[in-house]
């Protein structure tokens, strides 16, 4: 059982409502990490932001991959649910890739890298080599894209957080696995 409050809809605070109603245009519903985080209307301005802003940096894939990597090495069974949906439902992945990717590795050897780059950032709390960024880098990453992933990594890093702190409910749908 979630440790949070998590309103009701009809709860949400002003502000926050706005946002709920984009998210479940986006994905169909509204899940409960949005619900609960939705008692802070700032906190929840803040997430949904950065998840927007991300949004349009690398390919979905990578990002999909990058957050599935970093939630498995966080053991958050809330993202790891909501990560495998999307990346089914909207990144077109199929269960072999999104197993991959949960392991931070992939077919494609550049988002591999940037999956298992991802990983180590979290692992190591950043303090990566000169060799890792030698291999990220050799994978075909420029600086500013080495930033992304970095940046997709603490996004999924945010939301670990907040789901493992709350034990957030499952609430995601079953996965229809693309193929």
């Amino acid at each position: 059982m979630s440790r949070l409050t998590t309103p009701s809809l009809d709860d949400v605070p002003a502000g926050a409502r706005q946002i709920l109603d984009e998210v479940a245009a986006q994905l169909g519903f509204v899940p409960e990490m949005f619900r609960t985080i939705a008692s802070n209307p700032t906190v929840l301005e803040a997430v949904t932001s950065l998840q927007g802003t991300m949004s349009r940096v690398l390919d979905a894939r990578t990002r999909h991959s990058i957050a599935l990597a970093v939630s498995q090495a966080n053991e958050c069974n809330y993202c790891l649910a909501i990560h495998t949906y999307t990346s089914s439902e909207f990144g077109g992945m199929s269960s072999e890739d999104i197993d991959l990717a949960r392991a931070g590795n992939a077919v494609d050897p550049k988002r591999a890298a940037a999956a298992r780059f991802a990983r180590h950032v979290v692992e190591s709390r950043g303090q990566v080599s000169d060799a890792d960024l030698a291999v990220v880098r050799d994978a075909g990453y420029s600086d500013p894209e080495i930033l992304a992933i970095v940046t997709v990594a603490v996004q999924a890093l945010l939301t670990n957080f907040i789901n493992n702190v709350n034990q957030t409910d499952v609430d995601i749908p079953a996965v229809n696995a693309a193929g």
